[in-house]
């Protein structure tokens, strides 16, 4: 579910701020061994946030244009291009990852309040209004951020993009199969999240808004977490 169109525009804005500083204070050493992404190095994940500027290019094109232009051109495209991309050399990523989020920019800053509106489909097959493109965005950058392993941490994001974030992960991890029901309060704020329709004595989990932004999107463990039966939180997948 993604918050409004102007809303999930100042996220991208500030996603890419964020990523670019946490890009800044990754040394080309860092980004040579691994990230917090079992099996991605940073030149992985930096070549995955470059090539997913280029393909959300493709949807603004799709919606400027109304002819057909897909993320990618296969579905083994993705992990193609990230492989590829993560034997370049560093500086050669860091130009990529630049160029294509100033592209993307710039796509985005160009399509009218009509063309929003039309149809495009994303790489999970969904089809959803081109004005969700910047919310995809605003997603890879702000968590890619605390991925890359830089410093940047998910208490480092805005505490507006974590509310919107877990809107989003509860109606997403609601529609998958088999996920275990779950409830999550925010310790210290009004939040609250359902996931998988809980029945009430389904498992609830407890803690600051960030560290239940990492847990939900499979993070961490949710062993900071409080739970109200004591128990372990309940284990969950990698979300993005």
């Amino acid at each position: 579910m993604a918050p409004s169109l102007d809303r999930s525009r100042a996220w991208m804005d500030e996603g890419t701020v964020i990523f670019d500083r946490a890009l800044a204070a990754a040394d080309d050493e860092l980004l040579t061994g691994p990230t917090r992404l079992a099996g991605w190095t940073g030149r992985h994940l930096l070549a995955h946030v470059a090539a997913n500027a280029d393909a959300l290019r493709n949807l603004a094109t799709w919606a400027r244009t109304g002819t057909e232009t897909p993320m990618y051109a296969s579905p083994g495209q993705r992990d193609a291009d990230i492989e590829a991309g993560s034997t370049r050399s560093v500086d050669d990523l860091r130009d990529w990852y630049a160029g294509s989020a100033a592209a993307l920019r710039a796509d985005v800053d160009a399509l009218s309040r009509e063309q929003w509106q039309h149809q495009v489909r994303t790489a999970q097959g969904r089809t959803v209004p081109a004005a969700e493109v910047p919310w995809l965005r605003a997603r890879e950058v702000m968590v890619h951020a605390v991925d890359l392993g830089s410093g940047t941490t998910f208490a480092d994001l805005p505490e507006g993009f974590l509310r919107d974030l877990l809107d989003d992960i509860t109606v997403k991890r609601s529609g998958t199969a088999d996920h275990p029901p779950l409830l999550l309060r925010e310790a210290d704020g009004p939040g609250a999240w359902s996931v998988a329709h809980p029945s009430p004595d389904a498992p609830q989990v407890s803690g600051p808004l960030a560290e239940l932004a990492a847990y939900l999107s499979g993070r961490s463990d949710g062993s900071t977490l409080a739970t109200t039966d004591g128990t372990p939180s309940p284990a969950l997948p990698r979300w993005l």
